[in-house]
Formats: structure tokens, sequence, C-alpha cells
């Protein structure tokens, strides 16, 4: 269990606790004051324990975990979500969030908790659009956020970039290098906006200009202009001929079993509902222009590795015209891995979409602005955006120089992140100005890489076992 949380001066969650109006009225702890008590944590818990990782002799089996994951997801595609999870260790990391989380719990933490990502692994860090359709890059994936330890985002954040690194056949100091590159920027950024006033810290973001100015490797240059061609051409309209037919003088997702299927007309019928209650849930200038469009036609559509096997919609509207289209994506937000190791549970939010979005906007500088929340049949959804100019720097072949310049974004991105709730003067006190840090999470990184890839292969064997289905 994580030491209990620490706050940084002021309310953290006072927009759904209510305590808005009494935070104000209460004298926040000096920054020098908070900075100093980050300070005295290292001696209670060493910036280099941090770096520890011994699978205990009490560790809960992985495969049990992923077992336990399972529960309430759709049968028949549990195989789909285990053979992505068997293509690669960072397969297998990506799609076992719940399994690190119960690692970390149970290591050395300062109690500092902001809002975290809860699932900061190097792929959820990506590109879309602001609400006025600049191309932003930013952390981009939040089934898990939730309030937590800041060192269980990092710890994910960096082993992901050592298993990503064997992967490409980098040489272990090059993953060494690329990891201490993006703490090395987590912890500068965190000192610098720890620095900035509260109001400032929200106001910072990384447009695709920016990026390139903050990165020097050629080949990344190159990399981050592809994907940012790639993601603006990712919009609605340019998603139509992809997924859409016209029948009969309608417009109908077209089917791709099993990843794209339609619902019967009771679960259609019951998510068109959804989403007039979804309505409720945006600001009144965005309930407007959502409600100007029709709903056309609705299906499943299965997503990323994490996800599989959770519901997940995506809604064909039509506005005033033939090409005025609008895709959005109903997907089913269950209780955060975080909570059951965190003081507080999840007693904030009984509706976990409702969660998703609220940490998601706490997270991000800037947030899709249909993002709302609703309930089909008893099961909660955040809804989205479908295609809003999203996308990723593809992992796969990139170099070590431009990995290591590339995560170091990462870093200074999370870290953004983590300032803009709670904690950033503590956390700055406690990782201090040298590379102590740096030195503690590459043990750990590497350590757990090796962990991950001991579990893919304890997973390969469970499906060759029979414990576990994969679809050939």
């Amino acid at each position: 269990m994580a030491n209990p949380p620490v706050t940084d001066g002021h309310v953290v969650h006072a927009s759904v606790n209510g305590d808005a109006f009494a935070s104000l009225l209460r004298r926040p702890t000096p920054r020098t004051e908070r900075y100093a008590l980050g300070k005295e944590m290292r001696q209670k818990v060493p910036r280099s324990s941090l770096g520890e990782w011994t699978a205990p002799h009490d560790r809960a089996d992985p495969i049990d975990l992923i077992i336990q994951s399972h529960r309430g997801r759709q049968e028949h595609l549990i195989p789909l979500r285990v053979a992505r999870m068997l293509d690669s260790p960072y397969g297998f990391l990506r799609g076992t969030a719940v399994v690190m989380a119960a690692d970390s719990a149970a290591l050395p933490a300062t109690g500092i908790t902001p809002v975290i990502c809860g699932d900061a692994h190097v792929g959820n860090f990506g590109f879309y659009a602001s609400p006025e359709r600049d191309l932003v890059i930013d952390l981009n994936d939040f089934d898990e956020a939730h309030p937590g330890s800041w060192e269980w985002d990092l710890r994910r954040l960096t082993a992901s970039i050592w298993v990503a690194g064997r992967q490409n056949d980098f040489t272990e100091d090059e993953c060494q290098a690329a990891v201490a590159s993006c703490v090395c920027a987590y912890r500068n950024q965190v000192r610098e906006l720890a620095e900035q006033p509260l109001l400032s810290r929200s106001f910072q973001r990384v447009d695709v200009d920016r990026l390139r100015q903050s990165t020097t490797d050629l080949s990344l240059h190159r990399g981050i202009e592809r994907a940012a061609q790639r993601a603006r051409r990712r919009t609605s309209d340019r998603a139509l001929p992809r997924f859409a037919v016209e029948e009969n003088g309608t417009r109908r997702i077209v089917e791709e079993p099993p990843l794209i299927t339609r619902p019967d007309s009771s679960d259609a019928e019951q998510l068109g509902a959804a989403l007039d209650s979804y309505l409720e849930t945006l600001s009144p200038h965005w309930r407007r222009v959502v409600g100007g469009y029709t709903l056309l036609d609705i299906a499943h559509k299965v997503v990323g590795v994490g996800s599989v096997g959770l519901r997940a919609y995506v809604a064909l509207c039509e506005g005033s015209s033939p090409d005025d289209v609008l895709f959005l994506q109903l997907k089913q937000a269950r209780r955060s891995v975080i909570a059951p190791f965190v003081h507080g549970d999840s007693a904030l939010h009984a509706h976990q979409g409702q969660r998703v979005v609220e940490y998601q906007q706490a997270l991000q500088t800037v947030s899709d602005p249909l993002l709302g929340w609703t309930t089909v049949n008893g099961r909660q959804f955040y809804v989205r955006q479908f295609r809003n100019m999203k996308g990723t720097l593809p992992l796969e072949g990139i170099g070590a120089a431009a990995m290591t310049d590339y995560v170091a974004v990462c870093g200074r991105l999370l870290a953004k992140g983590h300032a803009r709730t709670s904690g950033a003067s503590m956390i700055a006190g406690y990782v201090g100005g040298g590379d102590n840090l740096e030195r503690a999470l590459c043990r750990f990184a590497r350590a757990y890489a090796d962990q991950t890839e001991h579990d893919h292969v304890r997973l390969t064997e469970a499906v060759r076992l029979g414990r576990l289905p994969a679809d050939s």
C-alpha cells in the first residue's frame, strides 16, 4: 500500500467535492515550505529506493490478474485481446496496466498524489486537434486516470521505453540513455513549473511547431512531419469513405467482423437515447452544435489493446448537408486499475465516464470540446470525437537517437500534467537538481523490462496450456 496522500497546499478536487469556496478562504502553504517538505521526504523515501524492483514472493500472478480483468468484457473478443498482448513484450505491457498498478503499489512512494494518467506508457502520447484546430501533442489515453502517486506514472513510462527500445534492437546503453533523457526532462520541467503561478501552468502546451523546435534529431523531425500529416487527415469527413456506404439513400457504417459489427435494434435504440443524455454533459454552446446533428447509424468498433472486449461504439451523425458529418465514439469506462491502491478509492466519481472526462481535462492543456459521458443499459461510457486529427509517432523502427529525443518530450508532457493538478512544489523539492532520480529509474526500468519479458513468456505458456484463449 502506498504512503498516505500529500496535497500541495490547496484543494485538488474542489470541482467534485464541493470545497471550492472553502479552499479560497484557506491560506495556501507557501511554495518554499512545500518545496522544503518535498526535500525532507528524501529521508523517509530515498530517491535511490525508486530504483528497486525484485518480484516479491507473494506477487500476484499476472495471468490471474489478466483473467480477472476480463470479467465483464465481451467473451468473443477476449481471444483477440490476448493475441494482441502475445504479439510482443511491448504489446503485453500495453495491455496489462492492471499488473503494473499492483506491482507499483507495493513499491516505495512519497505519497504525493496528483492526478495521474495511470497508463502512461510511451505509446499513450500523441497528436490531436485543439478546439482551435491546431495540432497539439499530449497524453491521449485516460481510461485509468485517477489521483495516485506520481512515481507510478514515471515508472510505467520508463519501463515502456526500455521494453520498446529492446524491441527496436537498441543496446542496453541506448535504452538507458533514452530513459535518462525522459526522466531528466520530467525532473527539469516539474522544477520549472513549480516556480510558476498555478494559473500559468494551465496554459503550457506543445503544438507541432514547438515540438520540432524542442527536438534536434533529423530523422525524428521527418517522423514528426509524416505523423502530423497523417493526423491532419484523420477527420470525420475523410473517415466517411472508409467507414460508411450509402444504402437506399441512407448512409450506414460498413461492418468488418469481428472488428466492426452492428448492434441489434434494441441496443441501437438504447445507444441513441444515451447520446441524447450525453448532450446534457456538454457546455451550452457545444450542446447546441452537436444537437444540430442527426444520428444515422451506430456500430461496435474494437479499439486498442487494453480496451479490447469492453464496449466501444462509433456513431455516424449528419448535419444540415451531406458533406457535414460527425463521428462520435462511446467507450465503456470502468473503475481505474489505480483505484484499489489509493486512499479514497473512486468515491469522488460515481460515474466512471465522468471520471475519465474530468481527469483528461485536468491533465491535458486543451481537450476535445465534445468530451462528455452517458450510461447505456447500466454501463457507464465517455463520449468523444472519433476522428479528431488523432495520431501517434510510430515507435516501430525508430532509431535510438530519435527515441532519446522524443521521450524527453514525453517526460516534459507528463510533468506538465502532474503540475497542473497538485504537488509540483513538493515533487520538485524531492527530485532535486542532480541526477539521482535518473539513475534510480534507469535501474528500475531495466529490471522491470526483464520482468515484462518474463511475464510475456508466462502469457505464451498460459495460452499453450489453455488457461487463456488467443485468436490465431
